[in-house]
């Protein structure tokens, strides 16, 4: 078999996963639940959790139950890690960072010390919703032309994620360490263990992960870096099966272990990390030392609004996913949601047509509101209730709406004229993980590196973000600025939406998903399936995707969501079939304890006591 070495390029392009593959990875996971989890009770949740139930391809499988503590994440290694630390007496806090750290060894595509974050904390001592914005930041040399080509055209996509102009300054490790100083139980370096010893040992690649490097073997191919790591010297993708080590990676974290954050954002590390992204053939980077040394997690107020009788949190801007999710339940709350149901094609006509008209929003008004002055009036009521009279048409009678027909709307702020309309593609990728500890405290974290496999570039054993593509690529249009331009120490837009709800008062629900800018569909037809369709967290997590974001339905290949293809297509959209591969996992918060889902379409596994 061969061995190892690391890194680069795009998930979404990645084979599908059909029913009989994803069942035959379900069940591998489940047989091999004894060598993941030392003792029979955790063998047995992590097969409970892998149990294929009668339904679509991905249609739910049984929610993990448990009492006290619980971990869900895209990894078995990483629940797992992560619950360790919460049996040793550790915080929510703790095991996230444990589960971080280990995911950033066995889903490098996704996310990792190279990225960034943003992190939900419901603190249970004192009952107060914390968000933190480990969001990345352009380097201070950049300017708004940094996607501009020579021939003074926006450059292509990838001609700009490949390489070091894509990389900002990563937030990750800060993000950790800001969380572990305001919330951690257990010593910082005992966090790092099981993610050094995993490196140091080996891991065994799954299906999976042999997959998403197959698709991108060529941009991996690229750089010495991840070459050596992901292929084998004739070029093949690693074997699944393999045990592949990182060695690299383990010193990384033991350095950083050590010495804290410093010995990421200065010292040889960080010399390293700028050597890497300013030396990159064919298409260099502008981060600097300074750009590092400078980095600051910010602590922000998160956004809230009221749906039903559920109040839901998440992360304001940069983040465009808490204010998309509010401005799309608020234009459906004046249905009968409940009464409609899941299978009605009028549901997810009300649902899409809700998406398109906030994605209108999001585009001209939603950036890094440090540097751009965003109207205060997206989630006001009134305003909501005007946009949701364009949701006529379908069963109500008369035309649905047309493409031409979304247009952004004027919400009530003075503010509303100054922007032009941006056009910025965020791409799949992306990992989410939710974790309850016994002493009330509740983590939602969405954490990612962009595209699978970032800039393709790796650094002492991990993968550099691209997450400066997140940027319009143009600075303006007809001589109005897009409000989400590349600006010196700015953050890109994200639809990351890590959410915790409330209802009663108490935190019920943590969920969030990767999946680029259909991260804001998966997470808002989540709510309305629990909510409204009164689904459980694996059923709702489970639920086949409709998502329609700028006038063509994407509905989820090989699940119930083809069935309402036709009827969709008799409202007048373009319907198309595609591997919506989310990674939805939440845990619901009862009197009786706790449940939690992880999505069928991944690896991942809910853990607790």
């Amino acid at each position: 078999m061969p061995q190892a070495r690391s890194n680069r390029r795009q998930e979404p392009q990645a084979p599908p996963l059909s029913p009989s593959r994803l069942s035959s990875i379900l069940v591998a996971l489940a047989l091999v639940a004894g060598a993941f989890f030392p003792h029979p009770a955790l063998a047995q949740q992590a097969a409970d959790a892998v149990q294929p139930e009668v339904g679509g391809a991905t249609a739910g499988v049984r929610a993990v139950s448990a009492q006290h503590e619980m971990v869900v994440t895209a990894h078995p290694e990483a629940s797992k890690a992560g619950l360790a630390m919460l049996e040793k007496g550790g915080s929510a806090i703790d095991a996230m960072i444990a589960a971080q750290l280990v995911l950033g060894l066995v889903e490098p595509q996704s996310s990792g010390i190279g990225g960034g974050a943003f992190l939900l904390v419901h603190d249970g001592a004192s009952g107060r919703l914390v968000t933190y914005d480990g969001r990345e930041t352009a380097p201070m040399a950049a300017s708004g032309d940094l996607f501009i080509g020579e021939d003074g055209e926006a450059m292509k996509f990838f001609d700009a994620v490949i390489g070091g102009r894509s990389v900002g300054t990563p937030g990750t490790v800060a993000l950790l360490a800001a969380a572990h100083r305001k919330h951690g139980r257990l010593p910082w370096a005992e966090l790092f263990e099981p993610a050094i010893e995993l490196a140091d040992k080996g891991f065994a690649v799954t299906e999976r992960f042999n997959a998403l490097v197959a698709a991108n073997a060529e941009s991996l191919a690229r750089f010495e870096a991840t070459r050596k790591y992901f292929l084998s010297e004739e070029g093949v993708p690693i074997f699944p099966g393999t045990v592949l080590r990182n060695p690299a990676y383990a010193d990384t974290l033991r350095a950083i272990a050590k010495d804290g954050e410093k010995a990421f954002y200065s010292g040889p590390i960080a010399e390293d990390i700028v050597k890497t992204i300013q030396a990159a053939e064919g298409n260099p980077g502008l981060l600097s030392l300074d750009d590092l040394a400078a980095y600051q997690v910010k602590e922000r107020e998160p956004v809230c609004f009221d749906y039903r009788d559920a109040k839901i949190c998440g992360m304001g801007p940069p983040s465009s996913g808490a204010l998309t999710i509010g401005q799309i339940l608020g234009m459906v709350e004046n249905r009968d949601m409940a009464a409609l149901g899941a299978d009605n094609p009028e549901s997810w006509r009300l649902i899409g047509e809700a998406s398109r008209l906030a994605f209108a929003d999001r585009g001209r008004y939603m950036a890094d509101s440090d540097f751009v002055d965003m109207p205060a009036g997206l989630l006001n009521r009134s305003y909501l209730a005007g946009r949701a009279k364009l949701l006529s048409g379908g069963s109500d009678g008369g035309p649905v709406l047309t493409q031409n027909d979304v247009q952004p709307g004027m919400p009530p702020d003075d503010r509303t004229l100054l922007y032009a309309d941006d056009q910025a593609l965020e791409l799949p990728s992306t990992s989410h993980l939710a974790i309850v500890d016994r002493f009330g405290t509740v983590v939602s974290m969405t954490t990612t590196i962009e595209n699978a496999y970032g800039s393709r570039l790796m650094v002492r054993g991990f993968l550099l973000n691209n997450e400066l593509t997140d940027f319009s690529f143009v600075p303006e249009v007809a001589g109005r600025p897009v409000a989400n331009r590349v600006e010196p120490g700015k953050r890109p837009r994200s639809s990351m939406a890590p959410t915790i709800v409330y209802r009663g008062g108490k935190p019920w629900l943590a969920i969030g998903s990767p999946g680029g800018s259909r991260i804001i569909g998966y997470v808002a037809k989540t709510l309305i399936a629990m909510i409204d369709w009164k689904m459980d967290i694996q059923q709702a997590v489970g639920l086949p995707h409709l998502v329609n974001r700028f006038g063509t339905y994407d509905v989820e290949e090989g699940t119930t969501a083809e069935a309402l293809a036709p009827a969709l297509s008799e409202y007048g959209y373009r319907v198309e079939a595609k591997n919506l591969n989310s990674g939805l996992h939440g845990i619901m918060i009862g009197e009786n304890g706790l449940a939690g889902g992880a999505d069928p379409r991944r690896e991942g596994v809910a853990l607790g006591n």
